[in-house]
């Protein structure tokens, strides 16, 4: 079943395309040659938008689009719990086994929960994650929130 999830993320994705944005930031893992460019857009401390353009496995391109959806419209502090629990789980080294719980928190990103025990694999299913908490940051340092 996650791999389906995974796999759909990657035919059908959410929020691909470059749009305006607050800031934007460029992302490589060196390791597989995944690349993502991601742009926030901010309204006061909510998200307003999230959008990218990637290339690379459809792991580092499904989580860009897991991001994008479970991202958009939410206030920051809600979103960086959100990145906090994917982090958590992606660090855990299939150690963590998804309950209920982190189910209603990550949504489709728990399909990932299996790619926590890959260490390359993490790195790629963390791409758009790290680029989104980087674009956020320079949003907000740069003061560009509507």
């Amino acid at each position: 079943m996650y791999q389906d999830v995974i796999l759909d993320h990657y035919k059908n994705p959410h929020g691909r395309g470059l749009r305006d944005g607050d800031a934007e930031v460029h992302h490589v893992n060196p390791t597989c040659g995944d690349e993502i460019t991601l742009r926030v857009r901010l309204a006061g401390e909510k998200i307003e938008d999230v959008s990218y353009e990637g290339q690379g496995c459809s792991i580092s391109q499904a989580s860009a689009s897991v991001l994008n959806e479970l991202l958009v419209g939410k206030e920051l502090a809600e979103a960086q719990r959100i990145q906090e629990t994917f982090l958590e789980l992606m660090q855990s080294k299939g150690r963590i086994e998804p309950d209920d719980a982190m189910e209603e928190v990550l949504e489709d990103a728990v399909a990932f929960a299996g790619v926590s025990k890959y260490p390359a694999r993490v790195k790629c299913a963390l791409l758009s994650w790290m680029a989104w908490k980087d674009a956020t940051a320079k949003a907000l340092s740069e003061g560009k929130t509507a």
